[in-house]
């Protein structure tokens, strides 16, 4: 051991030894191992370095000096009076406004703006006054207005000022920004200054902007903030401007051409067939256009949805599923609000597989009450519970957020109408012949010749899976216009009526729907858009859906109208109040004399029988006329004892129609 631990300490020893040492000279002091620097040549000229000398002693003499970050020098042994927390602040705010001069070449002209504008908006002040503030604002920003338009200061002084000056001064504003109006189209704050230039714009102006626009519009579109400008002047021409806009959008050929297609070619099909264009080269050039547009979700302006349009209808079946693919979920419901974008969800509901379907109206998942209420929108709530065959899904996404705002719906023009398409399916009287052909329409490439759609999505495996079907059948549907109790079968194989029945009266919807009439019945017969409503369910829908399910339901909403009928006309209140006196209500009572026995029998015995010569005049009478012209003959028997002697004593006059019925009738009986 011990001879161990004396090698290992001889190898330490050893280690210490420089490797320069020779044996010859073992007693000597190594050499510095350290290279020797040379003196540079200004070291030479200077002359031999100083020895060094210890400042410690010139410290105590002479303190160190200083920089403070605000430029005063300090030094430790002065005593520094502190400064206030006010000078701190108008000195950091000197510090900032020097920096921004700097920045900013017109920031003093910027300001000067700035506490003119704030004079100009002030509501209260004279139109006199505000002219003043503008023409000077004007007159400091003449020459310099493109170079300041992009601020977010001057922008708004510009904005107030085009808004409020005269047309010359708004003419001069125009002519200076003309080179400038594609640049400033794509600035943030700019855009709102060329938005309200053309607000103000004369229609040579508007005409003049819309030929600017000549080149640069698929490029614009492309733009999150240009394509709001292309919007607005789509949305402000007319019909040869809007087509002018939208023919850049088709081929490259009608971009270096725009003069070749006249106002009568307003379809892309019909431009293709006057011009002989390569259908393949304009399918192309529109999908270069429009992919790049749906991969940035600029999917909110109209003229996008018309092109939408225009591609899908000679769009190959592929093209047509991939844009049906890109556009299934959120995506659409941001397009909803326009005519062409409200078609072209219908048609990705109709067209699109199960899996599509799902995410569309998973999407929509918190935004069904104001899709409800719009008035485009509510098309597509429509077609969804038209041909979803997926109850499941829509009673809990749709039909829930329905339910819970029943009232609100039931008296709004627009967000009664999905209602009123589970209660009378297709019905003229509630839906235009438009809106009608809208839910027929579909992608010519997605269907065969004999009417049944080809779904290129669909998957049996994916079908399974979601629990609905997406083919759609054709061959037994009819003229909605013709007959409105025909239901078509677009979209699922399942029965019209079990769909709407799931939906309707399973999911609950029903039951709080008669509620809500109950609850409102007087609000609900008084309003011009309620009484449809009412009217739908208190005869229990189309084909009787809500009986026998609903009948107690529906004996207690009878009762609640006869209850508000057998309440007397009062003088201190308005004549129109009472339900037999009122316009809307008395002729949806008499409706519903005609069309519900049972309503009729309830009526007559709970609030009419023997008060009908009280209302024998002005719009009550068309509801007492209405218990003879009725073709149930319980309840005419109901009423004749006591309106017979009405009519002949000519208190009660029948009308017209009616009363030659009654002489052809005595003349056969002769």
């Amino acid at each position: 051991m011990a001879a161990k631990g004396e090698g290992s300490n001889e190898l330490k020893k050893r280690k210490r030894v420089p490797s320069s040492a020779t044996d010859g000279n073992k007693g000597e002091k190594p050499s510095n191992p350290k290279k020797v620097k040379l003196p540079s040549s200004n070291q030479a000229n200077k002359g031999p370095k100083k020895p060094f000398k210890s400042t410690k002693p010139q410290q105590q003499q002479q303190p160190l000096k200083f920089k403070s970050k605000f430029g005063k020098s300090d030094s430790h042994g002065e005593k520094q009076v502190p400064k206030t927390k006010r000078e701190l602040r108008i000195q950091a705010k000197e510090l900032a406004e020097a920096r921004k001069k700097k920045r900013k070449p017109h920031y003093t002209l910027e300001q000067e703006l700035a506490s003119l504008w704030e004079k100009m908006r002030q509501r209260n002040i004279a139109k006199q006054d505000r002219s003043k503030l503008v023409s000077e604002a004007l007159r400091k920003m003449k020459g310099k207005i493109h170079e300041i338009a992009s601020s977010h200061v001057s922008s708004r002084v510009l904005q107030t000022c085009v808004k409020n000056c005269s047309q010359a001064e708004r003419d001069a504003v125009y002519e200076e920004l003309r080179p400038h109006f594609i640049t400033l189209a794509c600035n943030t704050y700019a855009v709102h200054l060329v938005k309200k230039m053309l607000d103000n714009a004369s229609k040579k102006q508007l005409e003049e902007f819309i030929s600017f626009l000549h080149g640069h519009v698929a490029t614009l579109l492309r733009h999150m903030v240009g394509s709001v400008v292309v919007e607005h002047a789509y949305q402000l021409g007319n019909a040869t401007q809007r087509q002018a806009l939208l023919i850049e959008l088709y081929s490259t050929e009608l971009q270096l051409f725009k003069d070749l297609v006249s106002m009568k070619e307003s379809k892309l099909v019909d431009v293709i067939s006057k011009l002989g264009l390569q259908k393949t080269s304009v399918l192309r050039h529109m999908s270069s256009v429009i992919q790049p547009i749906l991969e940035k979700g600029i999917v909110d302006h109209s003229i996008i949805h018309k092109a939408l349009m225009e591609y899908l209808s000679i769009a190959d079946q592929s093209s047509a599923a991939d844009v049906i693919q890109q556009l299934s979920g959120p995506l659409l419901v941001r397009m909803v609000h326009s005519k062409e974008g409200s078609r072209i969800a219908m048609l990705c509901i109709k067209h699109g597989s199960a899996k599509e379907r799902k995410k569309i109206i998973k999407g929509m998942k918190g935004f069904v009450g104001k899709i409800a209420n719009d008035q485009r929108a509510n098309m597509v709530l429509v077609c969804i519970l038209s041909i979803v065959d997926d109850t499941k899904l829509v009673a809990k996404v749709v039909i829930r957020e329905l339910q819970a705002m029943l009232k609100e719906l039931v008296l709004d023009k627009n967000g009664r109408r999905p209602l009123l398409q589970l209660l009378h399916p297709n019905c003229p009287r509630y839906f235009s012949p438009d809106d009608l052909a809208s839910l027929d329409l579909s992608i010519p490439s997605l269907c065969t010749k004999g009417g049944k759609e080809v779904n290129s999505g669909l998957d049996k495996q994916e079908s399974s899976e979601v629990g609905e079907d997406g083919e759609e059948d054709n061959s037994d549907t009819e003229d909605v216009t013709t007959d409105s109790n025909k239901e078509t079968n677009e979209g699922g194989k399942k029965d019209p009526f079990l769909r709407r029945q799931e939906l309707l009266v399973n999911s609950g919807l029903a039951e709080s729907l008669v509620d809500t009439c109950i609850e409102s019945a007087g609000e609900l017969l008084r309003s011009n858009f309620g009484k449809e409503v009412i009217y739908e369910v208190a005869t229990g829908g189309a084909g009787g859906i809500l009986r026998p399910t609903l009948d107690a339901k529906l004996e207690s909403l009878y009762e609640a109208i006869a209850s508000l009928v057998a309440q007397p006309n009062s003088e201190e209140e308005e004549e129109e109040d009472h339900l037999l006196v009122n316009f809307h209500s008395s002729r949806t009572i008499r409706r519903l004399v005609l069309d519900c026995p049972t309503f009729a029998s309830t009526l007559w015995k709970n609030a009419l029988k023997g008060k009908c010569q009280t209302w024998a005049q002005g719009h009550s009478y068309r509801v007492v006329c209405a218990f003879m012209e009725s073709s149930d003959a319980a309840v005419q028997k109901l009423a004749r004892k006591e309106l017979q002697p009405l009519i002949d004593g000519g208190i009660l006059k029948l009308p017209e129609n009616k009363q030659l019925e009654k002489q052809v009738k005595v003349t056969k009986a002769k």
